[in-house]
């Protein structure tokens, strides 16, 4: 920038204040809408009923948390209690379709790492942290920079993690990212729980 100019250096000044009072305002809109939406599917939950697509009801607790966080791509894993496998339940981003289902094995990558030891995550650079398994990213042609993941708990109960990946903006993950996708992991958690005290359909 050239500063010996003070008429332009002002010009690129304003301009770039400018610029950056309406990624703010763009990202406070997203965020207002957002805790609408999560306010909402919070009486969703409480009003859960055997009749309510749960998985449905995980995929907008996802959404929102991805808006809120700014991620690109996200993730909802569930653990299956008898292999030890976290399932791709739901999932968000250019992979949506081919990723679902799809099988991590008991402590594979960073997602595995939080559900087995119950505590969140940022990583800001996934290919220094050893933790990290590249092998979604090898099979679906996927590139993950950084993420944040949080454990989906039940008092003790892990059912699975929940992450967000890759900043839509430059900027890295923050703690109050990570917060935020807590509170959505309770969210989650109340619902998959109460989902499962409801009784198989034709049972008894």
């Amino acid at each position: 920038m050239d500063t010996h100019d003070p008429v332009r250096f002002l010009q690129l000044e304003v301009g770039r204040l400018r610029d950056e009072n309406r990624e703010l305002k763009e990202e406070l809109g997203i965020l207002r809408s957002s805790v609408r939406t999560l306010s909402s599917l919070q009486d969703l939950i409480r009003g859960l009923s055997p009749g309510m697509d749960v998985i449905a009801l995980l995929d907008d607790l996802l959404a929102s948390a991805l808006a809120v966080v700014g991620a690109s791509d996200g993730s909802l894993m569930l653990l299956d209690e008898d292999t030890g496998e976290l399932v791709f339940a739901v999932v968000h981003g250019v992979e949506r379709d081919r990723l679902k289902g799809y099988r991590l094995a008991p402590g594979e990558g960073i997602a595995g790492w939080v559900a087995a030891n119950r505590k969140p995550q940022i990583v800001t650079d996934v290919r220094l942290d050893p933790r990290f398994s590249p092998m979604v990213d090898e099979t679906f042609g996927f590139h993950t920079r950084s993420l944040t993941c949080v454990p989906l708990l039940d008092g003790d109960r892990v059912l699975g993690v929940i992450e967000a990946i890759n900043k839509t903006s430059d900027r890295e993950f923050t703690d109050e990212d990570n917060s935020m996708l807590m509170v959505v992991a309770q969210l989650a958690a109340v619902a998959i729980v109460r989902a499962e005290s409801f009784p198989e359909p034709g049972s008894a």
